[in-house]
């Protein structure tokens, strides 16, 4: 066991002859070095100016000490970095490389740090919508414009239109531990919890809409996707979309709007004994050959099939007849994609079944980047930190895919992505020329780490 000596320092037992003693008295040093790719990511994609943009700032401009700039990348750069709580700040406002990211080694005024505190930043978590003709006296946010930029940000990450696209839609729970607005309880998932919708296209963000957990699944999903497939269509005008969820958003206005907006999708579907019954001539087939391989079986059917009251048409469902060792799996999906272009079995297996993808998305927006603490007490107010986890995952993304195409790290998660690469420990050093940030020298990644940031600093 060590031995405490003083407030400052700790001696612990000898190694080699020598007494390992540890302190608070190393000077300017930073556990965050490896942020400086973020940096360069924000270089390339202008993320922070963006989104900064999409704040309106009525605070007299002489008494500014931390530009809305300056709060947005504290907020977005401190999720990433794996500081969830507004609290951390209060240490980090002193950070020489937040400082170095955000542009300011030093504040204007001697009784500020750098960066902004917790107070600060609280404003900009509770900055109200902005009201066309009104002045605040207070940061204010453009709801739209935020909701726009994450689909500017997508359609921008590619050099040309692809010829077809999969959005994958999904809603989810985010459990509530308080009395937050809006907070209901949902047998589902047993708990009080919001019900957020999150719209992907492979690993880009393009939604996080935060709602109430009292609503159908897919409330608010045809209102969403007139917004982003309108936007997209602006730009890719050509562009085949098709939509992909789970049994959730197996509704009729939901389709309906899709077939009326040359659409297509490929939802779950909710079985029931009318289905089942069209799936037994499959279903007695694949347990006969069960029964001879002792391993599980499938089959597809494919037939026309409507509701008996909430649908407005027949539609195309593929069913799958699935035996396994002593249980019966089947599985059904409504589609609006011909058999012409995509066959029963491809359609389920290739093409829905690879919707299980954005699950991992969300378990890195919910997980690595904290979108579930929604802990302040307003609707309002968790939808901006929600928005402010999602573009930490833009830009994480982005580094994914700007820098380690092709290397080891090319697949990690967020979480992976911060452990390895940003979480570097560096000593500071300032003169009157120039910043140093020396870093560990037993770095274990120095090599992939320089090679990404040479490869962002090319594309910038």
């Amino acid at each position: 066991m060590p031995t405490q000596c003083s407030a400052t320092s700790t001696i612990f037992e000898q190694v080699d002859g020598r007494q390992v003693v540890v302190g608070f008295d190393g000077g300017e040093i930073t556990s965050d070095a490896g942020a400086l790719l973020l940096g360069r990511v924000d270089d390339s994609i202008k993320l922070m100016d963006r989104l900064a943009g999409c704040f309106q700032d009525g605070r007299d401009p002489e008494l500014i000490e931390h530009s809305v700039r300056t709060l947005v990348m504290q907020r977005v750069v401190g999720i990433a970095l794996g500081y969830e709580d507004l609290n951390d700040h209060d240490q980090l406002r002193h950070d020489p490389v937040l400082a170095v990211l955000a542009g300011k080694l030093k504040a204007q005024r001697k009784d500020c740090a750098p960066l902004a505190g917790k107070s600060t930043l609280n404003r900009l978590e509770h900055a109200p919508k902005a009201t066309p003709g009104e002045r605040y006296r207070k940061i204010a946010h453009h709801p739209e414009q935020i909701e726009s930029l994450f689909v500017d940000l997508f359609l921008e990450a590619h050099e040309t239109p692809p010829e077809s696209i999969v959005l994958d839609l999904d809603a989810t729970d985010d459990p509530l531990h308080g009395d937050q607005e809006g907070r209901f309880f949902h047998g589902y998932y047993d708990g009080y919890c919001y019900l957020p919708l999150y719209v992907f296209c492979g690993k880009h963000l393009l939604a996080a809409k935060l709602r109430r957990s009292n609503i159908d699944g897919s409330a608010g999903a045809v209102e969403e996707m007139d917004r982003v497939v309108g936007q997209i269509r602006k730009r890719w005008p050509k562009v085949r979309i098709t939509l992909r969820a789970d049994s959730g958003f197996a509704r009729e206005e939901l389709m309906a709007w899709c077939e009326s907006n040359a659409v297509d999708y490929v939802f779950g579907l909710a079985k029931n004994a009318r289905l089942i019954e069209v799936l037994e001539p499959a279903l007695a087939r694949a347990q006969a050959r069960q029964a001879r391989s002792g391993k599980a079986e499938r089959e597809f059917t494919d037939f026309r099939y409507s509701t008996r009251k909430s649908w407005s048409r027949e539609r195309r469902v593929v069913g799958k007849a699935e035996q396994l060792p002593g249980l019966s799996n089947p599985r059904f999906v409504v589609t609006s994609l011909t058999s012409e272009t995509w066959s029963a079995r491809a359609l389920y297996e290739d093409l829905y079944c690879a919707r299980g993808e954005m699950e991992n998305r969300i378990k890195e927006c919910q997980g690595d980047l904290f979108a579930d603490r929604t802990s302040t007490a307003t609707m309002l107010g968790n939808q901006l930190r929600l928005w402010l986890s999602s573009f930490a995952y833009v830009l994480m993304d982005a580094l994914r895919r700007k820098a380690l195409a092709g290397t080891e790290l090319a697949q990690a998660t967020c979480g992976t992505l911060r452990l390895k690469l940003l979480k570097i420990g560096a000593w500071v050093v300032r003169s009157v020329r120039r910043v140093r940030i020396a870093m560990a020298s037993s770095f274990p990644y120095q090599d992939l780490w320089s090679a990404s940031y040479a490869r962002l600093a090319d594309s910038g």
